[in-house]
């Protein structure tokens, strides 16, 4: 099977990374303690500030999901320490004031409204980069 050649230039044009403001979106259902916890699928996201982000937690159980990494060390689904580092470095331009959190299981398609509304928060933050972290 032949790999199909991918262009040189940039799918999207815009200012370099390090003239961005970047935020988090993680697909591991994350809430922050105290919230409630995900149903199961629908379109539901979870708003976390950044200075929220030491209160974080899974909620959902599954044995096809193990928490231990994140137990460990909750960069391995919300990056937010490596974002501030690389902000710090100059490797971006600065880090959102909000991320998002919604849960990887559900059907793309009814994650539409989310979506939309979440573009609509991102965009009031004036976040032009989003890293997408899948789990």
């Amino acid at each position: 099977m032949e790999t199909p050649a991918n262009p040189d230039t940039p799918l999207i044009d815009g200012p370099p990374l390090a003239n961005r403001r970047v935020a988090i979106i993680s697909t591991a259902g994350l809430t922050r303690i105290g919230d409630r916890p995900f149903g199961m699928g629908g379109d539901e996201y979870r708003v976390i500030p950044t200075e929220a982000a030491d209160d974080l937690m899974v909620t959902h159980l599954s044995t096809n999901f193990d928490r231990t990494g994140f137990a460990l060390d909750t960069n391995v689904m919300f990056p937010l320490d490596r974002l501030n580092e690389m902000a710090a470095a100059g490797i971006i331009g600065s880090v959102a004031d909000y991320h998002y959190s919604v849960m990887g299981a559900t059907d793309p398609k009814d994650l539409k409204q989310s979506a939309d509304q979440i573009a609509g928060l991102l965009k009031q933050d004036n976040v032009d980069a989003v890293l997408l972290v899948p789990v």
